[in-house]
């Protein structure tokens, strides 16, 4: 399966559903089946911004108990859109798309960078430990 690995907590912030984009500087032509993997690195900052905490606090997490170095969930990737403007509260899409709310504050929306649009998100019962990579990798 390919897989993508993210720093904690935009990963488990992601597959929890409390943002439904994730956002890169590189685009990708693959779509598909792809699977959620925790780096081993925490952003504690992050996790310590009020917002980002009352977030993970709503799922039973804080900075010290988030998953890392496992997959833990699974998704469609459907679509790979380009950031065509950024108005610092929001965004828009070469789709015509706008991204405001959680979405944006969750998000590096530059202008340039790609938003990675999923489906069928699911939060695995039992989480897979791996070692991640960079970019989208194979998981066996």
């Amino acid at each position: 399966m390919k897989v993508l690995s993210m720093i904690q907590p935009w990963a488990s912030l992601f597959v929890l559903r409390e943002t439904q984009y994730e956002t890169r500087t590189w685009r990708t032509k693959y779509r598909g089946p792809l699977a959620i993997h925790t780096s081993k690195k925490v952003d504690r900052n992050s996790c310590n911004h009020p917002n980002i905490h009352n977030l993970l606090a709503k799922h039973g997490y804080t900075a010290s108990n988030l998953p890392t170095g496992v997959i833990i969930g699974t998704c469609i990737l459907k679509n790979c859109i380009k950031v065509a403007e950024n108005h610092n509260t929001w965004a828009l899409l070469e789709d015509g798309r706008i991204v405001e709310g959680n979405d944006f504050f969750l998000g590096d929306y530059r202008v340039g960078g790609y938003v990675w649009e999923v489906e069928n998100m699911k939060l695995l019962e039992e989480f897979i430990p791996a070692k991640g990579k960079l970019g989208i990798w194979e998981h066996n």
